[in-house]
């Protein structure tokens, strides 16, 4: 009897200590308040190497020269404000504008005054920028407090269908090519463009791809048509990259932006999409208002037989963006674009290729310059991005790619 209430006693104890311990509140994880996450964001800012992948800075100071080893009032780029904001590799892009590339020797001419420019500016202030032709060079000059000037060329124009001028731009320091710009080359088919000249690549444009692979230089997808990147993959022996684009799941029918299916089979192959911040890539509503205003100041810039970078057809522009003002979009719209590309590819094809100097007036709340970097990184700490991730986002993503191509070149004809 004494054993069977003895053995009652301690089933009624088990009992009661279990409902005891269910009943007891879990404890919650401490939430980490703004102030923490942003002073956590600026420190990884200066942490990790930032690299982006198209400012365009040089063609910025070509139509307007500014000394930007201080604070400029106009532009996204100056020393201050990339120090600021952690920006400690900018691809200096080397923009050469389509309407160039009827008229032989205009093309290669400006590419080549536009890399004088930036290495200028390297000469001039020694303290603040050097030139960098590979990751390893950027690490240097991180090491040293220096901001690193890569380059890529922005329309493969300059080559004028002489691939020895591959050879010239990358012994210049030249380290990808975008391989078109707004219109059908003699490279590829444009995004911008429905002629459809050659349905992807050109039969030199073929070359151009293995000469690049060859020699060492990015294959860069942005602004060629679906055709013309899918082909690029397949048929480049190195990863390529997006410089600057965005996701065309937010603003379909904007071919300028990368498909999903086009962001999984770069991916595949090891390539990397870096994020274009200008709002009309970011939003779809933003992006039909701006094709309305793009399409109306064609309209009006043919009516009137001026180009694009004319004074008139600036004033126009300035003129029309008063009475129609551009929308925009912000820095959370930027990390869905980054989460996307997480998502359908992994954290390791994505990139930073805001854009700065390219865009003007279009960048989002939140990534109005370089100086707010560390707003994005923010917001990418507060959705529970790890510091790894964030810093493939900064660099690693990129490097790889870039290691890989300098080793594919290295062992390309072995």
């Amino acid at each position: 009897m004494k054993n069977q209430l003895k053995l009652l006693f301690i089933l009624l104890l088990l009992t009661y200590s279990q409902g005891f311990s269910s009943s007891r509140p879990k404890p919650q994880k401490a939430r980490i308040s703004d102030e923490t996450l942003r002073k956590k964001a600026d420190e990884l800012a200066h942490k990790f190497i930032i690299v982006d992948g198209h400012v365009d800075l040089p063609y910025r100071l070509n139509g307007k020269m500014e000394d930007v080893s201080v604070q400029t009032k106009g532009g996204d780029f100056d020393y201050v404000r990339a120090k600021k904001g952690g920006l400690s590799a900018p691809f200096m892009s080397i923009y050469v504008p389509a309407n160039l590339q009827q008229k032989k020797g205009f093309s290669k001419a400006l590419a080549d005054s536009l890399i004088d420019l930036v290495e200028n500016l390297t000469k001039q202030h020694p303290d603040k920028f050097a030139l960098a032709k590979s990751p390893q060079d950027v690490e240097k000059n991180f090491k040293k407090g220096l901001i690193s000037f890569p380059m890529g060329m922005e329309n493969g124009s300059p080559v004028e269908s002489n691939l020895a001028n591959l050879k010239h731009f990358y012994d210049r320091g030249i380290r990808y090519i975008t391989l078109c710009h707004g219109e059908d080359n003699f490279i590829c088919d444009t995004s911008y463009d429905t002629t459809n000249t050659w349905r992807g690549l050109s039969p030199i444009g073929r070359q151009v791809v293995r000469e690049m692979n060859r020699l060492g230089i990015m294959l860069d997808c942005s602004h060629i048509s679906d055709e013309t990147f899918a082909q690029v993959v397949a048929l480049s022996k190195s990863p390529v990259i997006a410089s600057h684009s965005s996701c065309r799941k937010f603003t379909p029918g904007f071919i300028r932006n990368a498909s999903d299916d086009l962001i999984i089979k770069m991916a595949k192959k090891g390539g990397v999409i870096m994020i274009n911040y200008a709002s009309s890539f970011l939003d779809s509503a933003i992006n039909k208002s701006s094709e309305i205003k793009r399409l109306h100041l064609r309209a009006w810039q043919k009516e009137h037989n001026l180009t694009p970078n004319s004074p008139q057809a600036r004033a126009y522009e300035e003129e029309y963006t008063k009475v129609h003002p551009t929308a925009f979009s912000t820095v959370e719209k930027v990390a869905d674009h980054i989460d996307h590309v997480k998502k359908i590819a992994g954290i390791n094809h994505v990139g930073l290729g805001s854009d700065f100097d390219g865009v003007g007036p279009t960048l989002p709340e939140g990534l109005k310059d370089c100086s707010q970097i560390p707003n994005l990184i923010f917001v990418l700490l507060k959705r529970g991005y790890t510091e790894e991730e964030i810093e493939k986002i900064c660099n690693k993503n990129v490097f790889r790619v870039w290691n890989k191509v300098a080793e594919v070149a290295k062992n390309f004809n072995q």
